[in-house]
């Protein structure tokens, strides 16, 4: 991420954030980003700085019903000139299917704004409202793990990150799952103000800062499991037990197909074709995933963890955790070993 020192700490204007509501918006959605610009703005303000006027706008103002049951006033649209908006956030809906359906002069409105202001953000399902306002054609992004079929049947032209936290794209950011909106928010706060406000305001929220963008949104095996009747369970369950085997046990397709009872070939073919991954793939992910464990739980250190999830040594898991994650393992302990 590049600290640009031209956003915001050497500016004496504050950064104006609009956070849109509509009727059915996740509360947390919407709450979680903003609480975290207005602690970024009590760090500026401490240091003699402007921080960010944060406003919750709706197209017809009012109170907003949302999707837990709380309403939350906001001020209209229509009264923000767009050449005075820095950042847009919009927040996702659990209904959000519904609110595409009735949304069609909010995406107007998104689409008019987003080419004018500085920065677009959405959280978990507003990547939805994004990409109605095809804001998202050709870009990456992300969204709740469990709607990530969704939007790519929705929206092909979209390349899905399902594993990832948060993505940006150019001026478009994209969130995963509901609290993962306070992640990309510290994010934007650490792109303006640099490290050590992001810092401060996550010491408020006592929250991480940060989740990497990519660490992934959960569990592998899980994942793998989800479908209840999946024909590959026992292979994943194999795998991730066997992970750090050596030399004729390594985990290559030929052995993946001979404990699958298939052909190579078959088996390549009919693992992509189920679980959306190439079996090579699959196993990389799963080594990732065990690593990630060791770093957060032992007190192994980083060449002996490589060994035991069979990356072979320390610098080819740098290079997978950099791939996937964009960090590498020392800092991931760093982070989150307990």
């Amino acid at each position: 991420m590049t600290y640009n020192p031209e956003i915001l700490p050497g500016s004496r204007d504050p950064r104006t954030v609009l956070f849109v509501a509509y009727p059915g918006v996740g509360l947390l959605d919407l709450t979680g980003p903003q609480t975290v610009f207005w602690a970024a703005t009590k760090a500026r303000e401490k240091r003699g700085l402007p921080g960010y006027t944060r406003h919750i706008a709706s197209l017809g103002g009012g109170l907003m019903q949302t999707a837990e049951g709380a309403a939350i006033d906001s001020v209209r649209l229509d009264q923000f000139a767009l050449d005075e908006i820095d950042t847009i956030v919009m927040p996702g809906s659990p209904h959000i299917t519904d609110v595409l359906e009735r949304s069609a002069s909010l995406i107007a409105w998104l689409q008019q704004a987003s080419a004018r202001v500085r920065r677009t953000a959405a959280v978990c399902s507003g990547t939805f409202l994004l990409a109605q306002a095809r804001l998202l054609e050709g870009k990456r992004a992300a969204t709740h793990w469990a709607m990530c079929d969704m939007l790519g049947e929705r929206f092909p032209a979209i390349e899905i990150d399902r594993d990832a936290i948060f993505v940006q794209q150019d001026n478009v950011w994209t969130s995963a799952g509901v609290s993962a909106g306070i992640d990309l928010a510290l994010a934007l706060v650490e792109a303006d103000c640099g490290r050590d406000v992001a810092m401060e305001a996550a010491r408020e929220l006592v929250v991480f800062l940060k989740r990497p963008g990519g660490q992934a949104q959960f569990s592998e095996l899980l994942q793998s499991q989800s479908g209840g009747g999946s024909s590959f369970d026992e292979l994943h369950a194999w795998i991730a037990d066997n992970l750090g085997n050596p030399g004729d046990n390594a985990l290559t397709v030929e052995a993946l197909a001979r404990r699958a009872c298939m052909s190579p070939r078959n088996f390549a073919r009919v693992y992509k074709q189920e679980t959306g991954r190439t079996p090579a793939k699959a196993v990389e992910i799963f080594r990732l995933e065990a690593s990630r464990r060791l770093l957060e739980e032992s007190d192994h250190n980083l060449d002996r963890i490589a060994v035991l999830c069979g990356f072979g040594d320390e610098e080819r898991m740098r290079v997978t955790f950099h791939r996937h994650l964009g960090v590498a393992p020392r800092d991931y302990r760093k982070r989150f070993a307990r």
